[in-house]
């Protein structure tokens, strides 16, 4: 006998009828009549059949556009007198998660004392919520306090649960550009930042 082991749970249902496998065994090994699969050019098959709980529930993910209140923004007071370190914001809530920045104002990774960084973090989840991985997806800025110039980058990622997991980028702007008085990005030693959740996935129990 071929005994094949799948041990994991199929759902039949209307949409899906049949499971199964497209290469189950070579043709050729199913040919050769002293591999003993064919006798009288006549093969048997079987199947043993283990029927588990029906399973009432089930995720549904929706992606939700330009969710209300979706707009933070931080401002950083005596930006010259920030230290070596990563800066948090406080948390924002948008749908069911909430979400905070964080930057390092020496720089970080390839920007290290010549770009400006910017982190989007997910933090915990409202009461209630299904705790799971969450779709973000922003536009963050550093505003220019003069003028509607933003620098901007769009970043889309999927959220484990933790709450220690970034992405951004090390570059949102150069330390050059920056530091120049004229371009209006720093204004009385102070900056903005700005997330802007373009969409964010929620996820619910419901019946099937």
């Amino acid at each position: 006998y071929l005994i094949v082991k799948d041990g994991i749970v199929k759902r039949y249902n209307d949409a899906k009828k049949e499971w199964g496998y497209g290469k189950l065994i070579p043709l050729t090994t199913f040919l050769d009549t002293n591999e003993g699969y064919l006798e009288q050019d006549i093969a048997s098959f079987g199947a043993e059949i283990f029927s588990g709980t029906a399973v009432q529930v089930q995720e549904k993910v929706t992606f939700i556009s330009n969710p209300p209140n979706n707009v933070f923004t931080w401002k950083i007071l005596h930006f010259s007198n920030l230290e070596d370190k990563f800066y948090y914001s406080d948390d924002f809530l948008v749908e069911d998660r909430y979400w905070r920045l964080g930057f390092n104002p020496k720089g970080t990774g390839d920007g290290r004392s010549q770009a400006i960084p910017i982190f989007l973090y997910a933090q915990g989840h409202k009461p209630n919520a299904v705790a799971t991985n969450t779709w973000g997806a922003v536009n963050l800025r550093l505003k220019n306090q003069r003028s509607s110039n933003h620098a901007q980058i769009y970043s889309a990622a999927w959220y484990p649960t933790r709450s220690d997991y970034g992405v951004g980028v090390n570059t949102i702007i150069s330390l050059a550009e920056f530091n120049d008085a004229s371009k209006g990005y720093s204004v009385n030693d102070s900056i903005i930042f700005e997330a802007e959740m373009v969409k964010v996935s929620v996820t619910n129990i419901v019946p099937i």
